[in-house]
């Protein structure tokens, strides 16, 4: 679990700094940021998505997973647990209170999560203790929650429970979850990750505001039917 902890500790430190340069930073500049992390965020969604070795997965996973988000109202519920805990944190700002905080929660937790190196890193850092792929994205980690803090305010820095569970999970699982999921699965995961940021690029560009979260189980779908259609074909 240590490189889980490095991964949560980057994230809280990048946070922290961009609290502190967010306060400094003007309205006009702010729209820069959020110009480059829209941008910058669209370009990683297609380069993961294009991993995906059939399209048709990659939209029946989406369609059965939105489906089921939207039935379990989950953008509902993850906005309604960071609004809980700004308020237990006291963490209201004068834009956007604790819906900002809700928000920049969610939309971070996603962001963090939604790549193979999540998976393939943390796995391999469960069972081999190669935790080289865990430092890498926790750089990349890091440097982004110094973007999305001085966007969203502290909710980003609050998205490394939702980095302990996930990749926690993966790490004590790796064992019987690396033959399980194969090359196949993990770059399915991947690719419907990828879309999960496309939706955030969009969002952060003010083109269409998307319930990122409502379409999580995706991520459960995508690999199985991956797995499942590499077999048979």
């Amino acid at each position: 679990m240590l490189a889980v902890f490095i991964n949560c500790g980057a994230v809280i430190l990048g946070s922290l700094i961009g609290l502190l340069v967010g306060k400094h930073l003007k309205d006009s500049f702010k729209e820069v940021v959020f110009a480059c992390s829209g941008l910058i965020t669209l370009v990683m969604g297609v380069q993961m998505a294009m991993q995906s070795g059939n399209f048709l997965v990659l939209l029946i996973a989406l369609l059965i997973g939105g489906a089921i988000g939207y039935l379990l109202k989950i953008e509902d519920r993850v906005l309604s647990l960071g609004d809980r805990l700004g308020k237990v944190t006291h963490s209201s700002d004068k834009e956007g209170g604790t819906q900002n905080f809700a928000k920049g929660f969610l939309t971070a937790s996603v962001l963090f999560c939604s790549g193979a190196m999540s998976v393939v890193g943390s796995i391999q850092a469960g069972t081999t203790g190669e935790m080289t792929t865990i430092l890498i994205k926790s750089v990349m980690d890091g440097c982004m929650a110094v973007v999305f803090a001085s966007i969203y305010g502290v909710g980003v820095m609050f998205s490394f429970l939702f980095i302990l569970v996930y990749q926690g999970f993966f790490t004590l699982a790796g064992g019987w979850l690396e033959p399980l999921l194969g090359t196949v699965g993990i770059n399915e995961l991947s690719a419907e990750g990828g879309v999960l940021l496309l939706m955030i690029g969009f969002g952060l560009l003010k083109i269409r505001e998307f319930k990122t979260a409502n379409f999580l189980p995706a991520l459960i779908f995508a690999p199985v039917l991956g797995i499942l259609v590499d077999k048979i074909l």
